[in-house]
């Protein structure tokens, strides 16, 4: 596909996940188009809304789903706000995929530990997808994630069941007054850090979400002994091309929608957490 030229797709169905957060399904209008699609979970669209703007949304599917792509959109900003309207039928423009995903290839036979705040934890509910799939090929799947309010969790049902699955642990926190129904933790999920059961010899840990809530988790893991080769991040930015043309997410010598978003530790450490980077 050009990637610089969106490609209409049709909007399957708008599903409101909390009053701020929906997935939008998606699929090309042209069937062939959808049948060569092809991504890697921590992948990115650019999804253009005519006559509105365009925005760098994470792919939440499993790429085994050949019939939709999903795209789950916090509503905050004119462009955010104006799709969280769309209704099944309506039409918007794609670009992608674009950047480096995760590295499940690496991760094959090893402990898996996603580590997430927020909406951060969109990049890697393709991940959990992916390996809930093809479970005979990874080791144990460890799932933290945390979030400021209780009612900002999505997927609330997903959390779960994914928790029944054999050889699963779920880690779930809310920081800010969750209540008296919260059943999980109260407080920040990076002080969990030492509860969550895996090998240190064999694992691999993959974080998105605040950057404050990503550098609280790394040293505990590193502590446990997880090699910082194994531990990747997916970095966010103001991303306005997806190309490494307009320089608006440039992060050092990278920019993160070519080298990332998805990147291993050791490749940024100098620069993360950094002030100005």
């Amino acid at each position: 596909m050009n990637p610089y030229e969106p490609q209409v797709v049709d909007v399957i169905q708008n599903i409101e996940e909390t009053p701020t957060i929906y997935t939008l399904r998606l699929r090309f209008r042209d069937k062939a188009r959808q049948q060569a699609y092809r991504f890697a979970p921590g992948q990115f669209n650019m999804l253009y809304l005519y006559g509105v703007g365009e925005i760098p949304i994470s792919i939440v599917s499993d790429p085994a789903d050949e019939f939709v792509i999903d795209h789950t959109i916090r509503s905050v900003g004119r462009v955010t706000k104006a799709m969280s309207k769309l209704k099944a039928g309506d039409q918007i423009g794609l670009r992608g995929p674009f950047g480096r995903g995760w590295p499940l290839q690496h991760a094959l036979g090893k402990d898996v530990i996603l580590v997430t705040g927020g909406l951060g934890c969109a990049p890697v509910v393709s991940v959990i997808r992916y390996v809930i799939r093809r479970r005979d090929l990874f080791g144990r799947l460890v799932i933290m994630q945390g979030v400021k309010h209780a009612d900002d969790l999505i997927w609330r049902d997903q959390y779960e069941q994914w928790e029944t699955l054999h050889d699963t642990q779920v880690i779930l926190a809310a920081s800010e007054q969750p209540s008296a129904q919260w059943p999980w933790h109260s407080g920040h999920v990076t002080d969990l850090m030492h509860t969550a059961v895996f090998n240190p010899n064999n694992a691999i840990a993959m974080m998105c979400g605040p950057e404050a809530m990503m550098n609280a988790a790394i040293d505990p893991l590193l502590r446990e002994g997880l090699n910082e080769h194994d531990l990747w991040l997916s970095m966010e930015r103001n991303m306005h091309c997806a190309i490494g043309l307009c320089g608006h997410c440039q992060y050092g010598a990278n920019f993160i929608c070519k080298q990332g978003p998805v990147f291993p530790f050791a490749e940024i450490k100098t620069l993360f957490g950094e002030k100005g980077f």
